[in-house]
């Protein structure tokens, strides 16, 4: 199928674009640009850098892709943005290739909703089916599992990691991890219970849905902190049989900048 390209668009002759690519009025595709097939730019789309993106990737107007990072330590290097299939990226979305602190890269997956005026910072990893409101602003080296929904106008500071099925309220900031299926708001943030919903829409089973409201519950009242309470092998061994547990878990002993606070606490 062919490549439909607008008069007044600016698409450089080394971009790479796939079959059935639309480029819309005025925008601006660089030379080391890679756009898989069926994507569609709008208007007044910038896609810039050394950027690749996968297939069915839909960006509205003013989105400004691969741009260089807001970090005084780069210096021009060769840095990169990897977008996978099937997102949306809404109005003004922007995100910025990578620094050379991590691994040269900033990372989205597949079957994202990006919202309008929402930023992804230099070397960020954003998994898949992941959901950004509007105006969220994700700091350099923020790293988000898979499907996680995080609620309009919220921060996320440098270092952050949220596991994957969290759920964010909005307007929250938020400086400490958030674990796998936790839900969490408030500036600054605190971790408020369990996200029953997504663990159902992935169809977990109820009996494991109940013994991981039962592990935070007593993780929250305990005496000890998320960490010394995950290490303590007599308080696990009752969750020994849960997958989710046990990946709650070694996210806490994994946890660089320490975990959010409980709400009560």
């Amino acid at each position: 199928m062919s490549v439909s390209i607008h008069p007044t668009a600016l698409v450089a002759k080394e971009a790479s674009l796939g079959e059935n690519v639309f480029v819309g009025p005025f925008c601006i595709v660089g030379p080391q640009v890679r756009l898989g097939n069926d994507c569609r730019l709008l208007s007044h789309v910038i896609i810039e850098g050394n950027t690749t993106i996968g297939s069915n990737n839909t960006f509205y107007q003013f989105c400004s892709i691969g741009s260089s990072p807001q970090d005084n330590s780069y210096k021009g290097e060769d840095t990169r943005v990897i977008i996978g299939d099937n997102n949306t990226f809404r109005e003004y979305v922007t995100v910025h290739r990578a620094t050379t602190k991590e691994e040269y890269k900033t990372v989205i997956g597949s079957n994202g909703l990006f919202m309008a005026y929402s930023h992804i910072a230099h070397d960020c990893r954003i998994g898949d089916k992941v959901t950004l409101v509007n105006s969220c602003n994700l700091a350099g080296h923020v790293h988000i599992g898979d499907r996680v929904i995080i609620g309009g106008s919220t921060c996320i500071s440098q270092f952050v990691t949220l596991g994957r099925g969290a759920y964010i309220g909005g307007a929250s900031a938020i400086d400490k991890d958030i674990p796998p299926f936790c839900t969490a708001l408030g500036n600054r943030i605190k971790l408020k219970g369990i996200n029953i919903i997504g663990m159902r829409r992935q169809n977990y089973e109820r009996n494991i849905i109940s013994e991981v409201v039962e592990f935070y519950r007593y993780m929250e009242s305990s005496a000890y902190s998320p960490k010394s309470f995950t290490d303590n092998k007599e308080m696990m061994s009752v969750y020994q049989d849960n997958p989710i547990v046990g990946e709650m878990a070694e996210f806490i002993s994994k946890s660089e900048v320490g975990i959010a606070p409980f709400m009560n606490s």
